[in-house]
């Protein structure tokens, strides 16, 4: 323990042995002592030497500490020491501020032995079971390591983590720990662990993460809370951000109506921590990651309806109307609020409706607006105001509408400031940031709403005492003319380029000024500077508008003509060319990733997300309306009329075939009508038909008989004429007689097989089954009385066929007996009618029969059902009857250990007694012998039963 001495701050004795001697004889001490100490004082050694010498630990003790935490697991304190000593190895300190150089090579140690620990996925593995442990010593520097880890070597130690079983949930237990910090440091690694990996995102989301944070916020106090509060923003942030599943989960788990809280801000305003400032500022984030325009259109409606719907909104406006409100807060909400009404009808309609608290009571559209146009304002914030403005009429025409309407004549109120004048005064005021925004955000109110860009014509504008007013569109041209800044310019050839595309009235308009077209070719036909280029984009855009759009009603000015200027005075290929400037520009692509107006610094704020759709769209079409020749413009109007006639043709065929395929339906379904009816008309027929066929059999048969009437002699054909009976009435009689002894003989044999198979059900039943004997029991009351109606039936048909003999008899000697025929025709017409009344009866008997077979399958079965149970019930009392004599064995068995406990107590007794020491009296012995004695009885008796 010398070297132990040593590193602890001992005297030395000689030589002292360096730093890497001493880690080296402390692992050997690690890898080799059979005592626990022994390793416990040699772990604590390295763990105290792993900052001063961490490359020399992280090489040669690595290994080792490793294998302390697969051996050792029964010691907290040992576990501890390693888990640090490897923290501090690959854990990059971040209290110091060392310099540049010395940073980066700290970071590429820790990246180093990160790579080195993570080779072998068991080690994070064995970390992570570590991290059940509940031992304080234990499980914080368990965290900590795994939170470095995951900082060096993120998407390698996140793949381990998640193919290991229940790695993740073992993670997110750590929310749920007492400990404070505990609970804190396992939020800083559930953000480490969930950075751009989906996967782990989508299983936190579904181990009820997003309830825990929002518990948590809640306890810490929401927005005033520390900066607990921020690592759980910033843990929800991760999970929501670009995650479509978690967002759809979050909404529909109703955690969108919990955020409301937050933003509950009091009346006084004065006081704003930092720390609340940033809370806040990430809650609204979190708010826009919900509705974010880069979402799939339905998932951020659904969102924006659900923020409606819970005063989520309302609550952000009335800090968008608060005073006191920090301005990056208020940006940030202004952001807030502009994407959480995008395209949504609903929510705009709601934020039009919002006043300024102010006297008299301002519409907060004109507020913010008479922010964005001053000049003093922060720059961020005027950017954010335009924001709002655009997504306020973000495919609203109704809004758009209101705000050009303001613009009008008929509308302006003097005594009030209006939206549309504070446009106009921003469009033309002094500073060229006003004027760019201005002229973005009535471009916006004319976006895709050919209505409001010709209403917007009938502007009249005053200059100055004494001159007439001026179009809005002729002050643009005006402006553009007098050689603004760049800014302003570009600004107002958005705003013409918006307003004239797709608008052939607004190009005739503009082309009615003489002096327009020959300043666009002038502009885009001079050499300028490069900041000037985009200009001449823009102008050379403006110009093919107005040649894409020409519906050639001014003579001076139609298509050809100024196809003819352009190629006379600029050339076709340099104005394809100076087009192309627009998109060449490095702001250009900037514009077009989102719709946000995000920039640096007011310079470079010069192109509108909306605008540079618009010149992707124009910009192909009027390249190839510039560069075709009059002869190809005349064989694609040729085509196109060729294709309208085409259109016509085909438009007329298809009207045709529309209304043949609802005259076909009217015929299929008369078709299907028609044919139903014919299928009744032959079905009747069908019987008809058979009426009709026996009817015909009739009449052959008396036929036939009066043809053997005919032959027969004197009296005797008289009196079978008389009679009715002939030869082939008397067979047909003999076999129905025959049929029905042959039905009766086999229904009594039925009947004596039913009559055994209710014996034997009888006696084989089980005192389960008292249901199905009493069934039998109905069974064999309904078949006794079909017995006697049988018996009934054989009685009537031997009656019967008694009577048939004898009027045999009779007809053959009293054949001549005139007066005796009548009586012997009435009798056969009523053995007619008792035999047919007898063939109904015997079908029903036949039917009764029937329905009794299916009673007895399904008493066979419930018998069968009945028998299995009391098989069960049998084999559960022999069980249970087995159970209690072991229980009585058991008995007998304590019983005889008792009275040998009592033996043993009395002998100990009478030990004691002898060597004088004072015992209890006899008769609390025997009172105490007796108790137990009863309670001897007692639990023999319960035994017994």
């Amino acid at each position: 323990m010398n070297f132990l001495r040593g590193v602890m701050g001992g005297q030395p004795t000689g030589p002292q042995p360096t730093g890497a001697e001493t880690i080296q004889k402390l692992c050997d001490r690690v890898a080799s002592s059979t005592l626990l100490e022994d390793r416990r004082d040699a772990v604590r050694a390295l763990k105290s030497l792993s900052k001063k010498y961490r490359v020399e630990v992280g090489n040669m003790a690595m290994d080792h500490l490793v294998r302390i935490l697969q051996t050792d697991r029964s010691d907290t304190e040992i576990l501890g020491y390693a888990l640090d000593t490897l923290y501090n190895i690959v854990c990059n300190d971040e209290e110091e501020e060392p310099e540049e150089n010395q940073q980066k090579q700290e970071d590429d140690l820790g990246a180093q032995f990160t790579d080195k620990f993570v080779q072998e996925p068991e080690n994070v593995t064995l970390l992570l079971t570590l991290l059940e442990e509940f031992d304080f010593h234990v499980r914080w520097p368990g965290v900590k390591l795994l939170t470095a880890l995951l900082k060096n070597q993120c998407p390698q130690v996140q793949g381990i983590i998640l193919v290991s079983p229940m790695g993740v949930s073992r993670l997110m237990d750590l929310l749920a720990d007492s400990r404070e910090v505990i609970r804190n440091d396992g939020l800083l690694l559930l953000q480490q662990l969930t950075k751009g990996n989906a996967a782990i995102q989508k299983i936190v989301a579904f181990e009820n993460a997003f309830e825990r944070l929002l518990d948590i916020i809640t306890e810490e106090g929401s927005s005033d809370g520390g900066i607990v509060v921020e690592d759980c923003l910033l843990l929800l942030l991760n999970l929501l951000k670009n995650n479509s599943s978690n967002q759809n989960f979050f909404k529909e788990g109703s955690y969108i109506q919990k955020m409301k809280p937050w933003f509950e801000v009091g009346d006084d305003n004065s006081g704003w921590s930092a720390q609340k400032v940033t809370n806040l500022h990430l809650m609204l984030q979190l708010v826009r990651v919900m509705v974010s325009p880069v979402n799939s259109p339905g998932a951020t409606a659904s969102c924006q309806k659900a923020m409606f719907q819970c005063g989520l909104l309302q609550q952000l406006c009335t800090i968008l109307m608060a005073t006191g409100v920090p301005a990056d807060i208020l940006t940030e909400t202004i952001n807030t609020v502009s994407e959480v009404i995008r395209g949504s009808e609903v929510n705009q309609d709601y934020f039009a409706s919002v006043n300024a608290p102010s006297n008299p009571p301002r519409p907060a559209i004109v507020v913010l607006l008479m922010s964005m146009v001053n000049e003093r304002q922060p720059f961020v914030l005027r950017c954010a105001v335009l924001y709002c403005f655009q997504c306020f009429l973000y495919k609203n025409h109704k809004g758009q509408g209101e705000i050009v309407a303001t613009l009008l004549p008929s509308t302006i109120d003097a005594n009030s400031i209006s939206a549309g004048q504070l446009l106009c005064g921003g469009l033309f005021s002094a500073d060229s940031l006003s004027n760019w925004c201005a002229a973005v955000a009535l471009a916006h109110a004319l976006q895709d709403n050919l209505t409001q860009k010709e209403q917007l014509l009938r502007v009249q504008l005053a200059t100055s005492l004494g001159k007439p007013p001026v179009s809005l569109l002729q002050q643009c041209t005006n402006i553009l003319s007098q050689g603004s800044r760049v800014q302003t310019k570009v600004g107002l050839l958005m705003l013409l380029c918006t307003w004239i595309s797709n608008c052939p009235i607004a190009v005739m308009h503009f082309l009615h000024n003489q002096d327009n077209v020959p300043f666009l070719t002038g502009q885009i036909s001079e050499n300028l500077g490069e900041d000037e280029r985009l200009v001449q984009g823009l102008c050379a855009l403006l110009l093919g508008i107005c040649i894409y759009y020409n519906d050639n009603s001014l003579e001076n000015y139609t298509k050809e003509k100024l196809k003819q200027l352009i190629e006379k005075r600029i050339g076709k290929e340099n104005f394809v060319e100076k087009l192309g400037f627009i998109t060449k520009h490095e702001l250009y692509s900037r514009a077009a990733q989102k719709p946000q107006p995000a920039f640096s610094t007011p310079e470079h704020m010069l192109f509108d997300h909306e605008f540079t759709k618009l010149v992707k769209e124009l910009e192909g079409m009027i390249t190839k309306a510039v560069l075709k020749s009059s002869e190809e413009e005349k064989k694609e109007e040729e085509v196109k009329k060729t294709l309208e006639q085409h259109d016509s043709i085909v438009t007329q065929y298809k009207e045709l075939i529309r209304e043949q395929d609802s005259q076909i339906n009217e015929l299929k379904e008369q078709v299907t009508l028609l044919a139903s009816q014919n299928e009744k008309m032959q079905s009747t027929m069908t019987q008809q038909l058979s009426q009709i066929q026996q009817h015909k059999d009739q009449y052959n048969i008396l036929k036939l008989k009066l043809g053997k009437d005919n032959q027969q002699t004197g009296n005797q054909a008289e009196a079978a004429h008389v009679n009715g009976l002939q030869p082939e009435e008397l067979s047909q009689l003999r076999e129905q007689l025959e049929e029905l002894q042959k039905q009766n003989q086999l229904l009594q044999t039925q009947l004596g097989e039913k009559d055994s198979l209710i014996t034997s059900l009888k006696a084989e039943g089980v005192p389960s089954a008292e249901g199905s004997t009493s069934e039998v029991t109905v069974l064999q009351r309904e078949v006794e009385l079909l017995k006697t109606q049988l018996q009934r039936q054989t009685a009537e048909i031997t009656q019967l066929q008694s009577e048939r003999q004898e009027l045999l008899r009779g007809s053959d000697t009293t054949a001549a007996v005139p007066g005796e025929n009548s009586l012997y025709t009435e009798k056969i017409a009523e053995l007619e009618s008792r035999l047919s009344a007898q063939t109904a009866e015997n079908q029903k008997l036949k039917d009764e029969v029937k329905t009794l077979q299916e009673s007895q399958e399904s008493m066979e079965k419930d018998l069968a059902s009945a028998t299995s149970t009391a098989a069960i019930m049998q084999a559960e009392k022999s069980k249970l009857q087995q159970e209690v004599q072991e229980s009585k064995k058991e008995q007998d068995d304590l019983l005889m250990l008792l009275a040998d406990q009592d033996q043993k107590i009395l002998s100990l007794k009478q030990r004691l007694k002898d060597l004088g020491e004072t015992i209890e009296d006899e008769d609390d012995l025997d009172s105490k012998d007796q108790f137990d004695d009863d309670d001897d009885e007692e639990e023999e008796e319960e035994c017994d039963e």
